[in-house]
C-alpha cells in the first residue's frame, strides 16, 4: 500500500513548501485580527503572543525537519509523520483531529475572504440601499468557486493559482509597511490598550491560527520531488521569515494607530497603507491563498488514512484511499472537506472557528513534539534523521503546547483530549495487531534504566550497609511446583527492596536448553501477572546447582547495584532439596550475601495476618536484619492487616534487661511494633524448639536465624518444626544499623 501514497507524477520543490506555509502564516489574521489583538494587549502583549506561540511552533518545524529526513515522507504530510513514529494506532487519532483542524481551516479563510469585500459591500449598501449584512453572500458562493476548481483540475491548479495570490500578498504587506505612521513620538506607548480588554490568552486563541503555516506545508509531501530536503527548508524559512514579519507588523501598528482605533476597525491596514485599497485586495488573496493550502492538504490526510485502514469499515478505507488515476488526486477526500468547510461557513463566526483550529493544531504540535523528544531518548538505531534538532527544544515545544492548550480554554482541551481518547481506544480495539507507541516508549525505558543504573553503581559508597535496604534474588529450579519463594520476593521487592527471580534449568547451554529456558521465562511472566508485582524474571542454565549459583551471586542487581541477599526454599516434605543448598553456604558467605531459606508447608502463608520474630542471645548479627525483612514484607499489600509480634528467648536473669534494649531499638528505629507485642521467653537449655512451635504454631510467617557454626554438616537445625506454617531462616553478613 506505501506506493500508493506517492503521486507518479511528483514535481515540486522547495519553494511550494515554502510558499505555501509563509501564506498561511501571513494570511487572513494579519490582516483582520492582528491589529485588533495589538490593541487589546498592547504592543508587548503582541510581543508576548508572537514569542510564545514560536515556541511552540519553532520546536515543532525543528522536529518535522528532524522526522522527515529520518525517512521516507509520503502523502499524508504530518499524520504521516506521527503515524510512522507513534504508530497506526495514535497516529490515527492524531491524523483525525488533523485533518478537521485542516478542513475547518478551510471554512476559516474562506469566512475571512468574505471579510475582504467589506468596503465593497459597505459601498453598495450606501449608494444603492442594497441592505447587505451578512458577508455570507460572498463566502457561500466563494467556497462554490473554490471547490469546483479543486475538484476538477486538483493540486496542480491550486499551486499556479498560489503563486499570483502570492504576489498580491506581498504586495499589499510592502505597501502597509512603507505607509505614514501618523502618531508622533509622544503619543507612542507600547504598554497601551484599550480599557477593559480581553484576557491575554483569548486573544492569544484567536490570533494562534496565524503560526501553524507549517502544517500546510507538510500536507504537500506526497507531490514534492524530494521531501527530506524540502520540507525542513520550506517550513523553517517559513516559519522564521513569519515571526519576523509579525514582530515588524506589532510595531507598525502600535506606531501608526491608538489602541481603540485598532480594535474599531478590523481593516485598519488600510488606513495605514500607503494605498488603502490594496488592503482588501491583499486579504482577499491572502485568505484565498491560505484556503487553497488547506484545502489541498486536508483531502490527503484522510487519504493517508484511509491507506492505513484506520477506520474499522473496510469500505470506508477504500472510499478515501481512492484518488484519480492520473495523479492519484484524492477526489473522495476533497469531497469531505469541502462539506465539512461548507458547515462551518454557515456558522460564520470567524472568532469561534479560530478556537477550534487553534486547539486542534495545538495537540497535533504538542504530539509532534513529543515524537521527538522520544525519538532523542529511545536511541532507536533505525531513527538516523539527516537534520538533527536537540531534545530540550523539542520537550519545551510539547510542554508549551500543553500548557497553553489548557490556558486558551480548559473545557475545550479536555473535551479535545477525551474524543482522542476515544478515537484512540476505538482504533486500538478494532486493529490490536498495530503497534508503534508501545516501542517508542520501550525505548525510552532501556535508555533511562541504564542511566539510572550507572549512576547507582556510580553514587555506591564503601560501606553499603548504611540505609540498608534488600537488593535481593532468588534462584530455584521448584518455581512451577511452589510459589512461596516468588511470594517472598514480591513482598521484599514492592516498596523498599529491589528482587530477581531466577528459574534454575539444569543442562548444558544448546538448542534444546535455550528453547526450554525461553518457554520457561514466557510461563514465568504469565504466572506472574495479576500479582502485586515488581520483580525481575529471569532463567538460568548450568550444568550443576552450584555453578548456577557461583553465577547468580556475581550477576549485577537490576538496582544497578550489586545484589546482597540471596533466598533459596526448600519444601518441609522434601528436605533433600536442603543437600543442595548447604553445601554451597560458605560460598555464598564469602560473596558477602544475607541468607535466606524459605522453608515451606501445608500450611503455607495463612492469611498473612501474624508475622513471628524470634530472637535468641546467639543472634546479635540476625535481630536487626530479622526485623527490617518483617517490617518490609508488611509494607506490601498482601500483609495490610498484619502485625509484626517479636519473641525473645533469653534466660531468666536477661530478660528485664534485654526487653527494654528491644523496646529502645524498636523506638529509635521508627518501627511500626507495638511494646505489647514484643514479648520476652525465658527458656532452658535444649528447649528452643519446642518453646517457638509453641508460641507460633498460628503464625502465618515465622523468622528465625541461624549462623554458619550452627549447622555443622547437619540439617538438623531446620528440622522440627512440624506444626509451624512457613519459616524463613535468616542468617545476616554482618550486623544491620537500623537507624
Amino acid at each position: 500500500m506505501a506506493k500508493s501514497f506517492v503521486n507518479s507524477n511528483a514535481k515540486f520543490g522547495t519553494m511550494p513548501v515554502f510558499l505555501t506555509a509563509l501564506s498561511t502564516i501571513l494570511g487572513a489574521i494579519l490582516f483582520l485580527r492582528f491589529g485588533w489583538a495589538v490593541g487589546q494587549v498592547g504592543f508587548w502583549g503582541v510581543i508576548g503572543i508572537i514569542l510564545i506561540g514560536h515556541i511552540i511552533t519553532i520546536p515543532t518545524a525543528f522536529a518535522v525537519a528532524e522526522i522527515a529526513t529520518n525517512q521516507r515522507v509520503q502523502g499524508g504530510g504530518a499524520y504521516y509523520i506521527i503515524s510512522r513514529s507513534f504508530g497506526f494506532n495514535i497516529g490515527g487519532a492524531i491524523g483525525l483531529a488533523l485533518f478537521f483542524s485542516q478542513a475547518i481551516s478551510v471554512a476559516f479563510y474562506v469566512i475571512a475572504f468574505g471579510e475582504a469585500f467589506e468596503p465593497v459591500i459597505n459601498f453598495l449598501n450606501d449608494n444603492y440601499q442594497l441592505g447587505i449584512e451578512d458577508r455570507r453572500w460572498i463566502s457561500i458562493p466563494a467556497m462554490a468557486i473554490l471547490s469546483i476548481i479543486i475538484l476538477a483540475k486538483g493540486a496542480n491548479m491550486g499551486m499556479k493559482a498560489l503563486y499570483f495570490v502570492v504576489a498580491i500578498l506581498l504586495t499589499s504587506l510592502v505597501f502597509f509597511f512603507i505607509g505614514d505612521s501618523p502618531l508622533k513620538p509622544h503619543e507612542v506607548h507600547f504598554h497601551s490598550h484599550i480599557p477593559n480588554n480581553l484576557s491575554f490568552f483569548f486573544v492569544f486563541t484567536i490570533i494562534f491560527p496565524a503560526f501553524t503555516g507549517l502544517a500546510a506545508g507538510l500536507g504537500l509531501s506526497g507531490d514534492l520531488k524530494d521531501p527530506k530536503k524540502s520540507i525542513p527548508r520550506g517550513t523553517l524559512w517559513a516559519t522564521i521569515v513569519g515571526m519576523l514579519v509579525y514582530i515588524a507588523a506589532a510595531y507598525k501598528f502600535t506606531v501608526s494607530a491608538s489602541p481603540e482605533e485598532l480594535v474599531a476597525d478590523q481593516l485598519i491596514m488600510q488606513r495605514i497603507a500607503i494605498w488603502g485599497p490594496i488592503i482588501p485586495v491583499g486579504l482577499a488573496a491572502a485568505s484565498l491563498s491560505s484556503a487553497l493550502g488547506s484545502i489541498m492538504v486536508a483531502p490527503r490526510t484522510l487519504q493517508a488514512i484511509g491507506y492505513d485502514d484506520i477506520f474499522p469499515q473496510k469500505w470506508l478505507n477504500r472510499w478515501f484511499a481512492k484518488g484519480k488515476k492520473a495523479d492519484n488526486e484524492p477526489i473522495n477526500g476533497s469531497i469531505v472537506t469541502i462539506i465539512i468547510a461548507f458547515f462551518f461557513i454557515a456558522i460564520g463566526d470567524i472568532n469561534f472557528v479560530a478556537q477550534i483550529i487553534s486547539m486542534f493544531f495545538m495537540v497535533t504540535y504538542a504530539a509532534i513534539c513529543m515524537v521527538s523528544f522520544l525519538e532523542h531518548f529511545a536511541a532507536d538505531p533505525a531513527y538516523r534523521p539527516t537534520f538533527r534538532s536537540k531534545w530540550y527544544i523539542s520537550l519545551i515545544g510539547a510542554i508549551f503546547s500543553f500548557w497553553v492548550m489548557f490556558k486558551m480554554n480548559m473545557l475545550y482541551a479536555a473535551f479535545s483530549v477525551i474524543i482522542m481518547a476515544m478515537i484512540y481506544f476505538i482504533i486500538t480495539y478494532h486493529s490490536k495487531e498495530r503497534r508503534g507507541l508501545n516501542k517508542l516508549f520501550r525505548g525510552v525505558v532501556f535508555q533511562m534504566s541504564r542511566q539510572l543504573q550507572i549512576f547507582a553503581q556510580r553514587a555506591d559508597k564503601e560501606d553499603r550497609e548504611i540505609s540498608w535496604r534488600p537488593f535481593g534474588v532468588c534462584i530455584s529450579h521448584d518455581t512451577f511446583k511452589r510459589r512461596s519463594a516468588f511470594d517472598v520476593m514480591r513482598w521484599l521487592s514492592y516498596k523498599y527492596g529491589f528482587g530477581t527471580y531466577i528459574h534454575f534449568i539444569k543442562g548444558y547451554l544448546n538448542e534444546e536448553t535455550t528453547y526450554a529456558s525461553k518457554e520457561s521465562l514466557k510461563r514465568l511472566i504469565n504466572l506472574s501477572h495479576g500479582s502485586k508485582n515488581r520483580v525481575y524474571l529471569d532463567t538460568i542454565i548450568s550444568p550443576s546447582y552450584t555453578s548456577a549459583i557461583a553465577q547468580v551471586v556475581q550477576l549485577s542487581g537490576i538496582s544497578g547495584k550489586g545484589n546482597n541477599l540471596i533466598l533459596f526454599e526448600f519444601s518441609r516434605t522434601e528436605p533433600e532439596t536442603l543437600k543442595e543448598i548447604l553445601p554451597n553456604y560458605k560460598m555464598i558467605e564469602s560473596a558477602g550475601f544475607d541468607v535466606c531459606i524459605l522453608n515451606t508447608s501445608y500450611k503455607s502463608f495463612g492469611y498473612k495476618r501474624e508475622l513471628h520474630i524470634w530472637i535468641r542471645p546467639d543472634d546479635f548479627e540476625n535481630a536487626n536484619l530479622m526485623i527490617l525483612l518483617g517490617y518490609i514484607i508488611l509494607g506490601h499489600p498482601d500483609w495490610k492487616k498484619g502485625i509484626i509480634k517479636i519473641f525473645a528467648l533469653f534466660p531468666k536473669e536477661d530478660v528485664v534487661d534485654k526487653r527494654q534494649q528491644l523496646l529502645d531499638l524498636v523506638k529509635e528505629g521508627r518501627l511500626p511494633i507495638s511494646p505489647s507485642n514484643i514479648e520476652m521467653v525465658p527458656y532452658e537449655k535444649g528447649s528452643r524448639k519446642n518453646v517457638i512451635s509453641t508460641y507460633s504454631e498460628d503464625a502465618d510467617l515465622t523468622l528465625i536465624g541461624f549462623r554458619n557454626e550452627m549447622l555443622k554438616g547437619s540439617f538438623e537445625f531446620f528440622d522440627g518444626y512440624v506444626d509451624l506454617g512457613n519459616i524463613l531462616f535468616v542468617s545476616a553478613n554482618k550486623a544491620k544499623d537500623i537507624e
